[in-house]
C-alpha cells in the first residue's frame, strides 16, 4: 500500500491542505492513519476517493452532499459530469488510479479508448500530458513505485510506437532531424511523442533512441548531415550534467542546430550558446514542427 501526505492529496487534487483537514474534520469521506508522531497519511483508496470528490466539487456539487453519497453515487455522478474540462480530469483520474492499482488492463484499454476517439495526438496532449504532471508530483514526493511507472509508461510507449508505424504521410519537408537522449537518460515518452508529430507531418526522422553517447551522434551527422539534432530531456541519471552536455553539443556540433525539450529545460537560467536552443513548451514546439 501506497501512503500519501496531506500536501500529496493537495498536489494531485488541486485542494489545498487546509480545507482538506477541514473536510475531515466535517465529513466522513476521509479517515487518515496517523504515524507514531501523530503526522496524517493516507491511503490508496483514500487518495482515489479524493479525487473523485474533488471533481464533483469543482464542477458544481457541494462537499456536504456529495458526503451523503454512496460511492455508487458518486461514480454515477461523476459519469454525468458533461463539460470538457470535466471529461478530461476525469479520464486523468482514472489512469491515475490505475496505475496505482497496477490494473494495467484498464490502464491499456482507457488509453485505446481516447486514441480511438481522439487520435493520437490530441490523447498525448490533452490528457497523458495532464497524467505525466500528476504523476510527477508522485515521483517527486517518492510515492510511486518505479515499477508502477515502468508498466504504464512501456504501454503508451507501446501505443505510439504502433502510432507511428501506422503513419503514412508522404515526405511533404526537406528538412531531416535526428532524435535522440544522451547516455543516462532513458525516459522515452517525450522523443517518441516528437517522433510521431514530425514523421505525421512529412518531416524525415532519424531516430536513435536512448542513453545515445555523443560519439554516436556524431558518427551519424557526419554520415547522413541532419539539418538539426533534437532532444527531450525528462530525468536522467544522477550523474548527467546538463551544462557539460551542452557544452560537448557546443563544442562538437557548432555548425547543426540542436533543440532540446523538456523538464530539465523549464527553471534552466544560464546563458544557452549556440547551437543549442530550447523549446520549454508544447506551443514553442509545435511552433518549431510548423516551421520546417
Amino acid at each position: 500500500m501506497n501512503a500519501f501526505t496531506i500536501k500529496d492529496l493537495e498536489n494531485l487534487s488541486g485542494v489545498k491542505a487546509h480545507t482538506l483537514r477541514i473536510w475531515e474534520q466535517r465529513y466522513q469521506f476521509l479517515k487518515p492513519s496517523r504515524t507514531f508522531t501523530n503526522i496524517r497519511y493516507y491511503s490508496n483508496d483514500e487518495l482515489k476517493t479524493i479525487l473523485n470528490i474533488a471533481l464533483l466539487n469543482k464542477y458544481g456539487f457541494k462537499i456536504s452532499h456529495i458526503d451523503k453519497m454512496s460511492p455508487e453515487e458518486i461514480n454515477e455522478k461523476i459519469l454525468s459530469l458533461t463539460q470538457q474540462d470535466a471529461q478530461k480530469e476525469k479520464v486523468v483520474n482514472e489512469l491515475v488510479k490505475y496505475m496505482i492499482e497496477l490494473n494495467t488492463e484498464d490502464f491499456a484499454r482507457e488509453i485505446d479508448y481516447q486514441i480511438a476517439t481522439k487520435g493520437i495526438e490530441k490523447t498525448i496532449t490533452q490528457i497523458i500530458f495532464s497524467y505525466m504532471e500528476k504523476i510527477g508530483v508522485l515521483w517527486l514526493t517518492n510515492h510511486i513505485n518505479p515499477a508502477q511507472e515502468h508498466l504504464v509508461t512501456n504501454i503508451i510507449r507501446q501505443k505510439l510506437i504502433v502510432g507511428i508505424d501506422r503513419i503514412s504521410t508522404p515526405l511533404l519537408s526537406n528538412k531531416t532531424i535526428l532524435l535522440f537522449l544522451p547516455e543516462a537518460e532513458y525516459h522515452e515518452l517525450g522523443l517518441l511523442f516528437m517522433y510521431y508529430l514530425l514523421k505525421n507531418r512529412g518531416v524525415n526522422v532519424i531516430y536513435l533512441g536512448c542513453n545515445v553517447p555523443l560519439a554516436d551522434v556524431g558518427y551519424v551527422v557526419k554520415v547522413k548531415k541532419p539539418d538539426y539534432l533534437y532532444c527531450h530531456i525528462t530525468r536522467p541519471g544522477q550523474n548527467f550534467n546538463f551544462d557539460k552536455f551542452m557544452n560537448n553539443i557546443s563544442q562538437n556540433f557548432a555548425d547543426t542546430p540542436c533543440i532540446i525539450s523538456g523538464q530539465l529545460t523549464q527553471n534552466y537560467e544560464k546563458k544557452i550558446h549556440p547551437p543549442v536552443t530550447f523549446k520549454r513548451s508544447i506551443t514553442e514546439v509545435m511552433q518549431f514542427i510548423s516551421d520546417l
